[in-house]
């Protein structure tokens, strides 16, 4: 075969073999974050989170009819989409590594030699592989989310860049870049990270057009190809829409037109003003302003997948994220209009105070009209400061801690400088590209910045003793831990060898990969300007740079040939390079990833979900809050049709007019909230905040006499502000309920045992200083519900969205229920528990899925297990039932605790959480497993400790918390052992009590 058959071979086998491995790992139904999400939008062609990813869902819809029909399996064809995307991304990373490297080892239409071709060939595998096995990409490479997908479209653009670059001579070459342009315009369908790879092709164009080059020239293209990114990103996605927006404003407001006749109107312009400047530009002989035309038309062609969302919105579907049925909402949706922005050329430090504040208007679709309303406030403050990076004012107290600034003191711009090297840079980026290529601690997320979790590792101990301390005697629980990866800086010095061969063989091919890596990386960072305490690790965003740190891991192929051809004089260079890049780049990550990367086995996420709706009783309403509490319930409602009956309403979205409406309304069998506001009354730009103003009203008044109050429009229950108008305002924080007690028992609504604690009225005391219309609704929902449907919460609902009534929350585990009784409780937060319903749910509703048989348990199933399905279920039942004297229920409790208890011990929180387990069984004649349970925990508890003593002996650093939790678990393992008397035991404990102490001085 010649070269071109070789070649095609290596990057579909390159594919295959990664395909394959994704398919073994891929998740065989949901997992966490968004894919709850996309799965359930894509399942039903729904609309998902702004700004979107129309072309995604509907590429995403035709893998799910695969399942034939099968909704359980309907998630895992769709987990196979994003791996057979994955699988395309190494099949055009393979050909562009190839491409790049025969540029520079064979001159221009010479077939190269056999030598050649296995340098060349082989470096185009090793590079591919290498990527196809890295931390990042095999996580998102496994899940039905946009990354996958996304990087197929970078790929695509990125080999296209490089054909065209080999045939930039001919007649024809022109087509490679109008089809980069309309992969583009369908990329802006899925993600637009692809979009960055355009200042990076306009220097590719530079080099390959321009007789010669010269820095004026460079900078003058990176200009262009920054200014072409901009036009796309604003000219193209924003303003078009924009335009078009405000042309059907004119239309229908000035001339009286109907609805949509201004769009059409400006469409049909568009397309006749592109025609015309392509005819113009073809008869003048503008030949680049011609070529610039026909790529703004595939651009919009691409682009054109948008239109799936007003069409999709106008229908009868559940999700229906902003609802962009009209024009304006569609620009809004575009625009991310529901999320805040981050400040990035100036804006305030967290610590300035707003003197002024900018309003723009804005315009809703009414009936007949369109109409002005006020929106994006944006605000001026009295520090500011360029590039800011310690913006966040609710992250003031960690921008403190973090540079060392006392209460009350202006960060610097030399600490703002700060704050960006060593945390956005370093921590949030080079710490994430450290992963993919030196090695992992382990995947537990590190927001604080701290030696224990979440750190870049190699495995080489002198090099990650210094950095981090205790590695020298690290206990095989840490060492065997399947997060744990380590590389030995191999891929990464390969790496850097490539990069160097690039640029001594190819300056100017080696300076546009360079600012690919820049553009889809550290530019990110600048853009993101990212506040710190992120929900999750970001490293995702930058997968785009570590492909282009792949292309010189396959280069470093030639630079170690050439290393040992030329300074060892070694016969086989060739094949004893092949061998050791096979070995030290893909071979090594495959090996050391598959274990923490294999998902095949994983479903917490959907029997969590399971859990969710199952605790609810029929006909219930589900208020959520987190990505991880709604996004599964979704995909089980919306895909395997779980427990319809139940509406989960999230109230972060609550605040929204479009969402408000929406739970107005049936959708198909799910029936609408018992909201009764018109939605005129709570329309965009229609009170959007109401302001507490307290009028000194003695007692409590009824919540619909608020309720009547705030939505007024008559003067007389409004307040008149200094600039003359009237607003709604909330006159008071004392509400009350009147209770309609037959119906209370009517409809189960409290224990039969707590009937007889059912008070004539609710009272509590709102807790925010405005209402918003998340609180209008849940208002009117308490006055026109009259208990006739269960109301419940998320357990770990924070205080702000639950107005105060945290008295009347009763748990029942994962949720709690608004139950109107009055027991004495306290009124700060919920502390009635249904013991009934919970021992209920625990025996016979909840599944446990497979935690027990997890030789990994991953960092969200973790988060989730020990922060909501152990306390607010396990835990919370096991000392309910022990206060009560109620041991053999207890018992029943710790033995199905110890049964589906993870496989192993991960965290010292689980150790200190697992004490009441090993106590009740110890209680309940359980010995023999409370032993084993105990024996477990203990081991990894000396094992932690030791390892946190060493730290502390090599840097100081104390993980003060976890320490903590250590010693008081040796407290309670010796009280509950003197209590059982178990000498041996014992005796350990002790020993390790005295141990600690001595070093840690606790």
């Amino acid at each position: 075969m010649n070269y071109n058959k070789w070649n095609n071979l290596t990057g579909w086998l390159c594919g295959l073999l990664a395909t394959l491995v994704y398919i073994l790992t891929a998740d065989r139904t949901t997992s966490w974050w968004d894919t709850g999400e996309f799965i359930a939008s894509a399942y039903k062609l729904q609309i998902v989170h702004q700004p979107g990813a129309p072309l995604f869902l509907m590429i995403q819809n035709i893998f799910s009819n695969l399942a034939g029909g099968d909704v359980t399996r309907v998630a895992f064809w769709m987990n196979i989409g994003s791996a057979l995307c994955s699988g395309f991304t190494i099949v055009f990373l393979c050909w562009t590594i190839t491409a790049l490297v025969r540029k520079v080892l064979v001159k221009r239409g010479i077939e190269p030699n056999t030598t050649q071709r296995l340098q060349i060939i082989s470096a185009g595998a090793i590079g591919a592989l290498a990527y196809a096995f890295t931390d990042t990409f095999w996580y998102s490479a496994v899940e039905s989310e946009v990354y996958a997908m996304s990087s197929l479209c970078t790929a695509v653009v990125l080999w296209l860049a490089v054909k065209w670059m080999h045939r930039s001579d001919q007649p024809d070459a022109n087509r490679w870049l109008l089809l980069i342009a309309y992969v583009m315009g369908l990329s802006i369908g899925v993600h637009l990270l692809n979009l960055l790879t355009i200042p990076a092709i306009a220097l590719l164009i530079y080099y390959q057009l321009s007789p010669t080059v010269h820095w004026k020239g460079i900078l003058k293209t990176m200009v262009i190809g920054v200014g072409v990114l901009g036009f796309i990103l604003w000219g193209i996605i924003q303003y078009t829409v924009k335009m078009a927006a405000y042309v059907d404003l004119a239309f229908v407001n000035s001339f009286h037109l109907p609805f949509g006749s201004g769009i059409a109107f400006f469409v049909i312009l568009l397309i006749a003003g592109l025609i015309y400047g392509l005819v113009i530009t073809n008869q003048r002989n503008k030949p680049i302003w011609n070529i610039a035309l026909l790529a703004t038309c595939f651009v919009l062609f691409g682009y054109s997948s948008y239109t799936f969302l007003p069409v999709r919105a106008q229908t009868e579907i559940a999700l229906n994220n902003n609802n962009p049925d009209d024009v304006f909402s569609l620009y809004g949706y575009i625009t991310r209009e529901q999320y805040p922005s981050e400040p990035l050329l100036k804006g305030p430090t967290f610590n300035a105070n707003p003197i002024d504040v900018n309003e723009q208007s804005f315009y809703r679709k009414d009936a007949s009209k369109y109409t002005e309303i006020s929106s994006n406030k944006s605000y001026v403050y009295d520090q500011e400061m360029l590039f800011p990076r310690v913006w966040s004012e609710r992250h003031a107290a960690y921008y403190q801690n973090y540079l060392g600034l006392n209460d009350g003191q202006t960060p610097t711009q030399a600490d703002n400088l700060n704050f960006f090297l060593g945390y956005q840079l370093n921590h949030m980026y080079w710490r994430y590209f450290m992963w993919n290529f030196v090695g992992r601690q382990n995947d537990t997320p590190n927001p604080m910045v701290s030696s224990f979790n979440g750190n870049w590792l190699s495995g080489i101990k002198a090099i990650d003793e210094v950095r981090l301390g205790g590695q020298q005697t690290l206990d095989p629980i840490f060492t065997k831990d399947p997060s744990r990866n380590t590389y030995f800086f191999l891929p990464l010095l390969i790496g850097i060898a490539g990069l160097i061969w690039h640029f001594r063989k190819s300056k100017r091919d080696a300076l546009v990969i360079s600012l690919l890596f820049f553009f889809t990386g550290i530019a990110i960072v600048l853009y993101l300007n990212q506040s710190p305490l992120q929900p999750r690790e970001r490293d995702y965003a930058y997968a785009g740079s570590f492909y282009m740190f792949s292309i010189w891991i396959g280069m470093g192929v030639l630079a170690i040939t050439e290393l040992l051809r030329k300074r060892m004089a070694l016969r086989w260079a060739t094949g004893s390079a092949v061998i050791i890049g096979l070995l030290a780049a893909p071979t090594l990550l495959i090996i050391e990833n598959w274990d923490d990367h294999d998902r095949s086995d994983r479903t917490m996420a959907k029997h969590m979900a399971y859990n969710y709706l199952e605790s609810c009783a029929p006909n219930a309403i589900l208020f959520t809050y987190t990505d991880n509490d709604t996004f599964p319930l979704w995909y089980l409602q919306e895909v395997e049709q779980v427990r319809r009956d139940v509406r989960v309403v999230n109230i972060g979205y609550l605040q929204s007019d479009w969402y408000l409406e929406q739970l107005m309304q049936d959708q198909a069998d799910l029936k609408a909230l018992p909201i009764h506001i018109d939605p005129q009354k709570i329309a965009k730009g229609v009170r959007e905040v109401l302001h507490f103003v307290d009028m000194q009203i003695d007692g409590n008044v009824d919540v619909s006499t608020l309720l009547d109050i705030m939505l007024s429009d008559n003067q007389s229950n409004q307040l008149q502000l200094q600039n003359g108008k009237y607003a709604n305002v909330l006159p008071t924080k004392n509400f009350q309920l009147p209770i309609d007690k037959e119906a209370v028992i009517a409809h189960q609504v409290v224990p039969k045992t707590w009937e007889d604690s059912i008070p004539e009225k609710l009272e509590w005391t709102y807790n925010k200083n405005y209402v918003s219309r998340a609180e209008l609704g849940l208002m009117s929902l308490l006055v026109n519900n009259n208990w006739e449907r269960p109301v419940y919460f998320f357990s770990r609902m924070p205080e702000e969205h639950t107005m105060g009534l945290n008295k009347y929350l009763v748990s029942e585990g994962l949720v709690h229920r608004l139950m109107p009784v009055e027991r004495g409780q306290p009124t700060e937060q919920p502390t009635l528990v249904n013991m009934d319903t919970l021992y209920e749910n625990i025996t016979q509703k909840l599944q446990w899925g497979n935690l027990n048989q997890l030789a990994h348990l991953d960092t969200d199933s973790r988060f989730i297990y020990e922060n909501y399905l152990y306390p607010d279920v396990l835990h919370l039942a096991l000392q309910e039932l022990r206060q009560q004297d109620e041991l053999d229920k207890a018992g029943r409790v710790a033995a199905i605790a110890y049964k589906e208890r993870p496989k192993q011990v991960n965290n010292l929180t689980q150790v200190y959480q697992n004490t009441l387990v090993i106590d009740t069984l110890y209680k309940t004649k359980q010995s023999s497993e409370a032993n084993t349970m105990l024996q477990q925990n203990l081991a990894f508890l000396a094992a932690d400790m030791d390892y946190k003593a060493s730290v502390y002996a090599s840097n100081q650093e104390l993980d003060v918390r976890n320490i903590r939790l250590g010693m008081i678990t040796l407290a309670m393992y010796t009280e509950m052992l003197q209590e059982e008397k178990h000498p041996a035991l014992l005796a350990e404990v002790q020993a390790l009590d005295q141990k600690y102490h001595q070093i840690f001085g606790q």
